[in-house]
């Protein structure tokens, strides 16, 4: 009974260390890399989730299994030891995989906005951003915009891309600040009143996102927003368009 108890202490202690340690790393992944919206569009909190339940629960579980007062102190210690480096690098590989997985831009793609993630901008076109652009920026996503085409064939090649799989605004080499953009941005957004028409069963909910962010429902603009697996709307200021919230509602 006695050791059943000490086994049981020693993995509650490293369960304690455990949850400790993962919530460090949640500040991380949800302070900078996943900022809402981005943690829900982009599936930010359920892959975070998985990857934490996973070496929460099996690092405990395998001190249950290995600690035992009646091996050799030097044993036990590097058993020990090998659990705690086993469960870090664990960790460490699932905080990469999120993080390679995070969402770098939003940008205005023609007449939406696309959550562009790390893993959707290829390898060989990385290098071609515009001056003063980070094309993978460690500190949260950044707002960026696509420029206009130069002529008919860019627009061709690119169509044909986005038909492979490489979207418009995943191309560096397309980009521009979204500064230089928001004339455009404006020309496409709609009035919120017309969104609140066509979804009158989200019109709380529209007035409620609207008046936390202090703005005045009536008075925005919104454009279509496409993440990961799901389209949200966009909030957008009618006059300087700025992006000043958002919902997860399918405006297409």
């Amino acid at each position: 009974m006695i050791q059943w108890k000490e086994r049981l202490r020693a993995s509650g202690i490293h369960f304690g260390a455990s949850v400790g340690v993962a919530a460090l790393a949640g500040l991380l992944v949800f302070g900078l890399w996943y900022p809402y919206p981005y943690r829900e569009i982009s599936g930010g909190r359920d892959l975070f989730a998985l990857v934490v339940a996973v070496d929460v629960i099996i690092g405990p579980l395998i001190t249950f299994a290995v600690f035992d007062r009646r091996k050799p102190w030097r044993e036990l210690r590097r058993d020990l030891a090998m659990v705690a480096a086993l469960q870090v690098a664990a960790l460490a590989y699932g905080v990469w995989s999120v993080a390679i997985a995070r969402p770098v831009h939003l940008v205005f793609e023609l007449d939406r906005f696309r959550v562009v993630h790390g893993v959707d901008v290829p390898e060989e076109l990385l290098g071609r951003e515009p001056a003063g652009v980070k094309a993978m920026p460690l500190l949260g996503p950044t707002l960026l915009a696509v420029r206009p085409f130069r002529d008919p064939g860019e627009s061709f090649q690119a169509t044909m891309e986005a038909l492979k799989g490489v979207q418009i605004g995943a191309r560096p080499e397309l980009w521009e600040p979204y500064e230089d953009a928001k004339a455009r941005v404006l020309r496409v957004a709609k009035p919120v009143s017309q969104l609140k028409l066509r979804f009158p069963g989200s019109a709380g909910e529209i007035d409620s996102v609207l008046k936390a962010a202090g703005r005045n429902p009536d008075a925005m603009a919104y454009v279509p927003m496409v993440g990961r697996k799901a389209f949200w709307t966009a909030f957008v200021d009618p006059v300087s368009a700025d992006v000043v919230a958002f919902l997860p509602l399918d405006p297409f």
